[in-house]
């Protein structure tokens, strides 16, 4: 679907790939709902995009069933149309093994992941169908298909999204609603800032080479949904991982273990 004159969703639109995905699509000419949860977030934004007013922003929190649906109701009675929706709100859960993660850490990550990612998606839906065109994307993660230490119920989350969007494509076949389900590699972001947590992975020592910048993320994302692509693997490290993973997922999930365990403190 090409985004040009088409009316978009974008969860996460107050800071890193959520932000850049708003100032390209409103360079290639859309009009923009950006969500998040920080109003503080969502006006820099605003001010970074030159109060365009093309772009509007709605402050909600996906994990909330009921604010979801509110959102979605509203939405469509203001701004008459969408077109599509891009989930690319996340978080990622503290670095620790799932024996020492603390119950409410699993189920945010789960709620914000997966079930905000569900909520948007199953609300949405009914208003996409009687689009002559429409489109929905998920991002899910690199983490959803290679075991990461201390990221398992991230990935599992991820996993869930991956699923839950081939499901989608199956489903959807016959009908004029596309999806997309975007698998990035590592992103140069503040999700960890974002997510509330710190960790034991060395900035200086990560692979800075391998890493998407938000801007090239964003840009992979849009083009992935303009070229239809049902599954669109982003970034070097997240390429190699998934041949590797597809030759031997034993020897892929040894390599990704023996980066982790080189990049602590």
């Amino acid at each position: 679907m090409k985004v040009q004159g088409k009316n978009i969703v974008v969860t996460g639109g107050g800071n890193g790939v959520g932000r850049e995905l708003v100032l390209q699509l409103l360079n290639k000419g859309a009009m923009v709902v950006a969500v998040d949860i920080n109003p503080d977030a969502l006006e820099e934004t605003v001010g970074i995009a030159g109060k365009n007013p093309k772009l509007f922003t709605e402050v909600v929190d996906i994990s909330n069933k009921e604010a979801v649906f509110a959102f979605v109701k509203n939405a469509i009675e203001k701004y008459g149309i969408i077109d599509g929706i891009i989930n690319n709100a996340g978080i990622i859960q503290p670095f620790v093994h799932l024996n020492e993660l603390e119950m409410d850490r699993i189920e945010r990550v789960m709620n914000i992941n997966f079930y905000g990612t569900l909520y948007m998606v199953k609300a949405f839906l009914p208003y996409l169908l009687k689009r002559p065109e429409a489109h929905i994307v998920n991002v899910s993660s690199m983490g959803g298909f290679l075991p990461v230490p201390g990221q398992s119920v991230y990935g599992a989350s991820k996993a869930a999204v991956k699923l839950l969007t081939e499901g989608l494509s199956s489903e959807l076949r016959d009908t004029n609603v596309n999806v997309s389900v975007v698998i990035p590699g590592g992103i140069a972001t503040d999700i960890k800032k974002n997510s509330n947590i710190s960790n034991k992975v060395s900035a200086e020592n990560s692979n800075t080479n391998m890493l998407l910048t938000p801007e090239k993320a964003a840009e992979l994302i849009i083009k992935s949904m303009e070229k239809k692509k049902l599954r669109a693997y982003i970034g070097k490290d997240c390429n190699v991982m998934n041949i590797l993973y597809k030759i031997s997922s034993v020897f892929a999930m040894g390599m990704i273990n023996k980066v982790m365990a080189a990049n602590e403190h």
